[in-house]
């Protein structure tokens, strides 16, 4: 009889040597698994724009054949000369030289074997990873460089076989307590409560509690200090277009597929968004956060949302109104607009402002639909000293669209009515994937107005009314002659 394939196969397994273990001792620091330090370099963005755009380079080429889809980073120390990244391949590398002045980086392997890990936060000065399964805290017992004992601080993650339930993002607030969310069910009914929720997971592990329900696929939490959080949810059923949400605990946001009580499921039993956002302009949202009061000037403490669709990084701007189904309470409202950067190469998904250097670190991937399609980057944005000039504030009420800009404008184009494009339309929520475009028109700007400072602008918006979706471009300049130009995706309550 001819030896077949599995014959082959077992005499190969025969002849290897033997696999030594990583820990010879339960509880002992293990052997060496990955003493490589590998080298990298920053390639340097465009000090002459106002945001410029440093790369810096992953060791896609290692001795392991690991992918880097990166897919959250937080920082080791104040000096913010070292980070710590995770893969959605379950690895977590220390990259450091961050802030090295010739832009060399050095890459360390120090754990592996995650569970689809999509966030991480430093916590007390050790590292954080959010799993699928859990929530791992990780420990290097002989300060080697190499974690030696993975400790599972909560692993009350419901998991089913479904492959939409990702666990998303990891923060904290100021009393300690972790907060991630657990996606739905794609195009089915939830079987576990955790299907489509915000949760809180106490500071010492022992406890999760559903903050808020009825999302679909929120792509990490932005934790306000008020007590409330923003998230993005995707396009799907029950989602005609991707949302930002400002959540308050408690709360339903629309998926009639998560885990709820809810039966009503008109639109009047959600908690509306405070932007719907096209797919034209971001296909697929990601992470909000918000910029520290003492940097990025104009923006110091300002919204912004990454996106994992389109590679950009999006201002939001936002205001209190009244809630139309009830007056006596109040929602938000707003409109974002894409920051002065090329698109990135691949999706971004997590961000942290260094408190080394100010800047914004923001890492992604490309692991589902999304137009950046480079496996995974870690950039940095930083802010020279060209001007910014964006909106800052963004007002909206029938007939009117104000735009206040932090620096001076050119008076002739910006009375110039003609320089000025506004666009309505709406969408319809139901079981189906997603909504067409619905009633769209092109809405006349009758008039154009510039304040006293020639910072705030004011456009009179023929028909211009409460609105699921509007779209708002201008062209116009700058004091100085330099050009002024953007497009705002906003929603009117």
């Amino acid at each position: 009889m001819t030896a077949g394939p599995a014959a082959g196969l077992a005499v190969s397994i025969d002849a290897m040597p033997p696999i030594e273990p990583a820990f010879t001792t339960i509880g002992q620091p293990s052997r060496p698994l990955w003493p490589q330090l590998l080298e990298t370099r920053i390639e340097r963005g465009d000090d002459d724009d106002p945001l410029a755009v440093d790369r810096l380079v992953p060791p896609n080429q290692n001795p392991w054949n690991a992918q880097l889809r990166l897919s959250g980073l937080d920082f080791l120390g104040r000096d913010g000369n070292t980070a710590a990244v995770c893969t959605w391949d379950g690895d977590v590398w220390r990259v450091s030289g961050l802030l090295d002045p010739e832009g060399l980086l050095n890459w360390k392997r120090i754990a592996s074997g995650l569970f689809q890990p999509l966030g991480l936060k430093v916590i007390g000065g050790a590292i954080h990873v959010g799993c699928r399964d859990r929530i791992v805290r990780l420990v290097d017992l002989d300060d080697d460089g190499q974690i030696d004992r993975y400790d599972t601080v909560n692993d009350d993650h419901q998991v089913t076989e479904h492959f939409h339930e990702f666990a998303m993002g990891l923060e904290t607030d100021a009393t300690g307590n972790l907060y991630y969310a657990k996606s739905a069910r794609h195009a089915l009914p939830a079987v576990v409560p955790h299907h489509g929720t915000l949760l809180k997971v106490s500071p010492d592990g022992s406890t999760t509690e559903i903050v808020a329900r009825g999302f679909r696929a929120t792509n990490g939490v932005c934790v306000e200090p008020d007590g409330t959080f923003w998230v993005t949810d995707q396009e799907g059923h029950w989602n005609p277009k991707n949302r930002i949400n400002h959540v308050r605990s408690g709360g339903f946001y629309g998926n009639m597929f998560g885990y709820h009580d809810i039966t009503d499921a008109r639109d009047e039993a959600m908690e509306p968004p405070a932007i719907w956002i096209t797919n034209a302009f971001d296909r697929s949202p990601a992470e909000l956060l918000r910029v520290p009061a003492d940097t990025w000037s104009p923006l110091a403490g300002h919204l912004l949302e990454l996106s994992y669709g389109e590679g950009r990084v999006h201002l939001v701007l936002t205001e209190p109104v009244a809630d139309p189904r009830d007056p006596k309470r109040k929602v938000l409202q707003g409109g974002m607009l894409a920051l002065p950067i090329p698109d990135l190469p691949t999706g971004v998904m997590r961000g942290r402002f260094n408190p080394g250097d100010g800047q914004l670190y923001a890492c992604g991937l490309f692991a589902w639909a999304g137009n950046r399609t480079e496996p995974g980057g870690l950039f940095r944005l930083r802010r020279t000293n060209k001007p910014l000039v964006v909106p800052t504030r963004l007002h909206a009420e029938a007939g009117k669209l104000i735009l206040t800009f932090p620096g001076v404008l050119d008076r002739e184009t910006a009375t110039d009515s003609g320089n000025f494009r506004v666009k309505t339309w709406t969408i319809r929520r139901s079981a189906d994937y997603g909504s067409p475009h619905l009633d769209e028109r092109d809405r006349e700007v009758t008039a154009a107005t510039l304040s006293a400072d020639r910072k705030t602008l004011t456009l009179d918006v023929e028909g211009f009314e409460s609105t699921r979706c509007y779209g708002l471009s201008w062209d116009v300049d700058a004091e100085d002659g330099s050009e002024v130009k953007g497009t705002i995706n906003g929603t009117v309550q």
